[in-house]
């Protein structure tokens, strides 16, 4: 699809959100907004309607429907708007009508918008990361981002967010993996999680696990998903250890791992377990699954 006709059908997407939450005033505000960016060639106008959406939007959810859902799979494969809320949409949507028409433009346009930036104007300003034009340009950006100490701002990145998996560089992704365990984040929430696993990153996590077992703490149990599809002979022991966990979660998620993994040592270790393998056959168990309970 052309980029600027998909920016556009993005506009009207978000739009059709905001006009379901019956927040009249600002709509028509969003109206008014939308011409004098698009006629101011400064940024100026952006910057202070960016600023100005909290007096007409809530931090309330967007309530979206399965029809929604599927429109919003075909605009932006992954986009979840189902997690916003209506100010991030409303900021979102002024955003993406910036007059900048280059990628250095856009780069700037963000750069401002950020230097002055509240907690929640930097979540809606990462969040929008996969719809913006320009997306290779942005890595740096969003690796910039992944650096921060407030957990809202990096999870506006690393969850629930298509652009991570989609353009960041091995070793950027890798870091924001290891950071969103460290930092007890919801892993089954991160966008292409099994797609941008990869050699190194298991090893990587092997090593933690190593460490945390060490200092006798537990190990999250997503982290093995990152791990099933790259077992060795030499870190089966690892898996083994983990499925003989009193913990019955941390074993089911080593086992869950055995099943994406092609080592017949590691489905011979799932076949010793049959009534957790049938419960993974019958998608009983799985990674939203594990993640959705340990977060609990």
């Amino acid at each position: 699809m052309d980029e600027q006709k998909n920016i556009s059908d993005i506009k009207s997407y978000l739009l059709s959100l905001l006009s379901k939450v019956e927040v009249y005033d600002g709509i028509e505000w969003l109206g008014e907004q939308k011409k004098r960016i698009e006629e101011d060639p400064s940024g100026l106008k952006l910057f202070m309607a960016f600023s100005q959406s909290s007096r007409y939007f809530k931090k309330d959810p967007i309530n979206l429907n399965k029809g929604d859902l599927v429109e919003t799979e075909q605009i932006v494969p992954g986009f979840r708007p189902d997690t916003w809320n209506q100010l991030q949409a409303a900021r979102v949507y002024l955003l993406l009508h910036s007059p900048a028409k280059e990628a250095d433009q856009l780069i700037k346009t963000l750069d401002q918008l950020f230097e002055t930036a509240d907690m929640h104007e930097q979540e809606a300003l990462y969040a929008a990361l996969p719809l913006l034009p320009y997306p290779e340009s942005l890595r740096l950006r969003a690796a910039e981002g992944l650096r921060t100490n407030i957990t809202s701002v990096f999870d506006a990145i690393a969850l629930n967010n298509p652009y991570p998996a989609k353009y960041l560089e091995e070793n950027a992704w890798n870091q924001m993996v290891i950071k969103a365990i460290f930092l007890q984040r919801p892993l089954y929430k991160i966008v292409g999680a099994d797609v941008r696993a990869n050699e190194q990153l298991a090893k990587i996590l092997i090593d933690f696990a190593h460490e945390r077992w060490a200092a006798d703490r537990p190990v999250m149990p997503e982290l093995w998903r990152f791990v099933g599809p790259f077992m060795t002979e030499d870190n089966l022991k690892d898996i083994q250890k983990a499925v003989h966990s009193d913990n019955n979660l941390e074993k089911e998620a080593a086992l869950l791992a055995c099943s994406s993994s092609d080592l017949p040592a590691a489905q011979k270790l799932l076949e010793a377990h049959p009534e957790v393998k049938a419960k993974i056959e019958k998608e009983e168990i799985n990674w939203e699954a594990i993640g959705e309970r340990f977060s609990a």
